[in-house]
C-alpha cells in the first residue's frame, strides 16, 4: 500500500465535520476517505470495525481505531506544521491521556447525533440504516 489510509463514516455529518477539518487544517500524508467508498474487505476490515470508530492503516502495516488512529494521523504530518501536530499526536499515546481518550472518543461516538454538525441519521449504526433504506450493497446486521 502506497499510502497511509484513514476511513471516517461518510453517513455521518459530524464525522463529514471533522473529515473536513483534517482536510482543511492538518497537512497529512494519508488518504482520508469515507470507509463506505473504500475496499474494507481488502484492508481487513468489517462493517461493524468502521462503524464503531475511525480507522488508520499505515503505509508501514500499522492499524488503529478511534483516539489511537487520530493520534497515528497526527503523527504522520509532515513538514513544518509537524512542530504542532506529531506532539498532538504523541500526547495520545501517553498513558493518561491515551486512557481517557477512548472513554471521551466513545462518549462522543455514542453521541455523535448531539454534536455541531451531527443529524439524528448519525445515530442510527451502518447496518440498521441499509435495513431501514433497503440499501442491498450493505451486509446485513
Amino acid at each position: 500500500m502506497p499510502t497511509s489510509v484513514f476511513l471516517f463514516d461518510g453517513d455521518c455529518s459530524f464525522c463529514s465535520a471533522c473529515a473536513r477539518f483534517v482536510e482543511r487544517y492538518i497537512p497529512h500524508r494519508a488518504d482520508v476517505s469515507p470507509w463506505q467508498f473504500a475496499d474494507i474487505q481488502r484492508l481487513g476490515l468489517t462493517v461493524q470495525e468502521c462503524d464503531a470508530a475511525v480507522q488508520w492503516i499505515g503505509a508501514d502495516g500499522r492499524r488503529a481505531s478511534g483516539p489511537d488512529a487520530i493520534g497515528l494521523l497526527l503523527r504522520d504530518t509532515p513538514g513544518w506544521t509537524a512542530l504542532w501536530w506529531r506532539p498532538m499526536g504523541w500526547l495520545f499515546a501517553l498513558p493518561p491521556v491515551r486512557w481517557l481518550s477512548w472513554p471521551v472518543y466513545n462518549w462522543i461516538a455514542a453521541h455523535r447525533d448531539l454534536m455541531p454538525g451531527g443529524t439524528p441519521a448519525c445515530a442510527v449504526p451502518q447496518a440498521r440504516r441499509a435495513a431501514l433504506t433497503g440499501d442491498g450493497d450493505q451486509p446485513p446486521a
